[in-house]
């Protein structure tokens, strides 16, 4: 057994899982121990699925053919002794000193939990949002991590098995919008058609007609909202320059989302102090993003509330910014840019995603947020004044 007088980061601080690690020595010791039993090379190399095993500082001592595949790599010398954060690259395994576990986004981490509960002796499955570097990009994942527990001379170890879910959880998502919000919509489309067949009125016939093209745009948009985030992820989307007019282009998503279902009870202005800016950006994509902006306010403000749209520029950069006056909790800071998360249930969860996607990816530009107990939250996003190729 090791003492704690060998550990590394023995009394440094963390968020959330203990920071202490052993040294390399140790490590490979374990791994040593763990390549003795010859059985487990051939069976583990079988499985699809990345396998890890963890000593009980949560670091890699054993792995599969299938994690060396993953990172195109021939040695276990070059992760023996890391984290699955840091293995993977997430993004947040380097915001503490000690590592993978110890920020403060580790602490809704399914993966960490997983793996203490598994350290503490009981298997366990959770689900994972991680938003991981591959090269230039930042690529998201969800994965079902599963822990099992075992003992091997006199030492607690756990078994990782990494599924990757990642289309899974794309394909509720896509049902979902598609089985709820489209048919809710295409259902409004034919209450209004119905009508139209009832009123005989000029004036009204009209007014249901205007409604009826609003509609019919709102049910196109949500159809090609989904079109451009799948060829998003998949680096197919094709960016259409032209020169924006901030002033112009919010009062028409304003407006839009003023009559949206969401709306309901809730005041939706153009704040008296947005600044007509212009700018470089693909018009559409902008739209979404604003789009999206306005109704995550929406939905999390109440009857009553006020939500804000706002525009301005900052030296070289055109900030556009929406305000509502909920303070978003930490749980929910923690989380809100990562794929799948929701505060609205199951099956939801792309709105702030594919913001931050296109907006980075895509517009060059750049996403973040404000909570405040006295002002609620606030979403800004920031584009340069002109797009680079």
């Amino acid at each position: 057994m090791f003492t704690l007088s060998e550990m590394l980061f023995e009394n440094h601080f963390s968020h959330y899982a203990p920071a202490a690690r052993l040294p390399m020595n140790r490590v490979l010791e374990q791994y040593q121990a763990v390549s003795k039993i010859q059985e487990i090379h051939s069976v583990l190399d079988a499985l699809p699925n990345v396998i890890m095993i963890l000593n009980q500082q949560r670091q890699l001592v054993y792995c599969n053919q299938a994690l060396f595949d993953l990172l195109n790599i021939d040695s276990p010398r070059l992760i023996l002794g890391g984290r699955p954060g840091e293995i993977l690259t997430c993004v947040h395994a380097c915001e503490n000193e000690a590592g993978c576990g110890t920020s403060e986004a580790c602490s809704t981490c399914g993966a960490v939990l997983a793996l203490l509960t598994g350290l503490g002796g009981q298997k366990n499955s959770q689900e994972c949002r991680i938003t991981v570097r591959q090269g230039d990009e930042l690529v998201a994942l969800d994965l079902l991590i599963s822990a099992t527990p075992f003992e091997l001379e006199e030492q607690n170890f756990v078994i990782v098995q990494v599924n990757n879910i990642s289309d899974e959880k794309r394909r509720q998502v896509l049902e979902k919008i598609f089985f709820h919000d489209i048919i809710n919509t295409a259902g409004s489309l034919r209450g209004i058609v119905e009508l139209l067949g009832y009123i005989k009125d000029p004036h009204k016939k009209q007014e249901l007609m205007q409604d009826l093209e609003e509609v019919s745009d709102s049910l196109i948009e949500e159809i090609l909202g989904q079109r451009d985030l799948v060829s998003a992820e998949n680096n197919e989307l094709v960016v259409q320059r032209a020169t924006v007019e901030t002033k112009e282009l919010l009062s028409k998503v304003v407006d839009q989302f003023a009559k949206h279902p969401v709306a309901q009870g809730i005041a939706l202005r153009l704040s008296e102090d947005a600044e007509v800016c212009y700018f470089q950006c693909d018009p559409v994509l902008l739209k979404r993003i604003v789009g999206n902006m306005i109704k995550n306010a929406l939905e999390a403000s109440r009857p009553g509330d006020i939500v804000k749209v706002g525009a301005a520029r900052k030296d070289q950069q055109v900030e556009i910014w929406v305000s509502n006056s909920q303070v978003m909790s930490k749980q929910v800071q923690l989380q809100v840019f990562k794929r799948s998360f929701s505060t609205k249930g199951k099956g939801r969860g792309l709105g702030t995603y594919s913001m931050k996607l296109l907006t980075e990816r895509y517009l060059k530009g750049s996403i973040s947020f404000q909570v405040s107990e006295t002002a609620g939250t606030t979403f800004r996003a920031s584009f340069p004044l002109e797009m680079k190729e």
